[in-house]
């Protein structure tokens, strides 16, 4: 009888951890997914330079706040200076900027879908500077999806011209450099801590970022609008940081490959809630090419060789 009852009760405490972990995954993917909406509305009124430094200036007092109750270190180890400087430019400065840049000329549903290859471009880094194999059906994986993104980009209208094609361009680059970045961090900084990794780096990222929009974008503050500053409140508090303490809860529940699926899902939720906010009707053609995007891009994510491979 006690038997039993002790099965019960490891059921239902797995049945419990399971629930929570799903519940965390789509807190994610729902905080990621309206990330692209959050700053669609906060350039509507505020620069793209001085938005980005202010989402960060937002987040960065909170970040301090994780690393002095997890007792972690704010500096990078002496050596890795130059490293520190790498991710400060290439992770937060200069992305974000770009990504901020781009929704002022492209839909953030639009915007998620593109940023979506970035785990492509990880794939493309990490044969070249880890040596890593790709797959063929990989690559048939990637033919798919950008020649899907290919379709989207023509039945939204977008031409690529003049404001639209840097707009685009812009949100590629920021994928590019965030993808490298990924790769060159678990070649060069897998020592250093998460909150370490984030929070310097993303402090000194929202001051240089707002210090340039200042200077660059003059920005009339009496300007900014009360939805602005919700968004912008939104991106540093939630998106940021919320998303990324749960983010990282995750990476000890689930394995790396199944938590990577995020990238996949969450232009799903962008692209509802930019069409509806936007009051643009999801055409036939754009949920179709989204669905075969996305199908492309998780190819690349499960080799199907490799997984025959370790079966065999």
């Amino acid at each position: 009888m006690s038997a039993v009852i002790e099965n019960n009760e490891k059921t239902q405490k797995q049945w419990l951890a399971g629930a929570i972990t799903s519940v965390m995954f789509l807190i994610v993917c729902l905080s990621w997914g309206t990330t692209w909406l959050g700053i669609k509305i906060a350039v509507e009124s505020v620069p793209p330079l001085t938005s980005a430094g202010l989402r960060f200036l937002i987040a960065f007092p909170l970040f301090l706040c994780f690393a002095k109750v997890r007792r972690e270190p704010v500096l990078f180890p002496r050596e890795s200076g130059w490293f520190f400087v790498f991710v400060t430019l290439t992770y937060f400065s200069a992305p974000y900027y770009l990504l901020n840049y781009g929704e002022m000329h492209v839909s953030s549903g639009l915007t998620a879908l593109l940023f979506s290859c970035m785990p492509v471009f990880i794939l493309i880094f990490s044969a070249l500077f880890l040596r890593e194999k790709i797959y063929f059906s990989q690559v048939v994986g990637i033919a798919i999806g950008f020649g899907s993104l290919y379709m989207i980009i023509r039945s939204q209208g977008l031409h690529l011209d003049h404001a639209e094609f840097f707009g685009v361009v812009a949100i590629l680059a920021a994928a590019v450099m965030h993808a490298l970045c990924y790769v060159i961090t678990k070649q060069k900084g897998s020592a250093i801590g998460v909150i370490t990794y984030n929070t310097l780096p993303i402090g000194i990222a929202g001051l240089m970022l707002f210090v340039a929009g200042l200077c660059f974008e003059t920005p009339s503050f009496s300007d900014i609008t009360l939805r602005s500053w919700s968004a912008l409140l939104y991106l540093g508090l939630v998106a940021s940081v919320g998303g990324f303490v749960v983010y990282f809860m995750l990476l000890k529940r689930l394995s790396p490959i199944i938590l990577s699926f995020v990238f996949i899902i969450f232009p799903v939720f962008a692209v509802i809630v930019g069409s509806w906010y936007e009051g643009q009707p999801i055409s036939k053609d754009l949920m179709i090419y989204s669905a075969i995007l996305l199908a492309g891009f998780a190819i690349t994510k499960l080799p199907v060789e490799k997984l025959l491979t370790k079966k065999n």
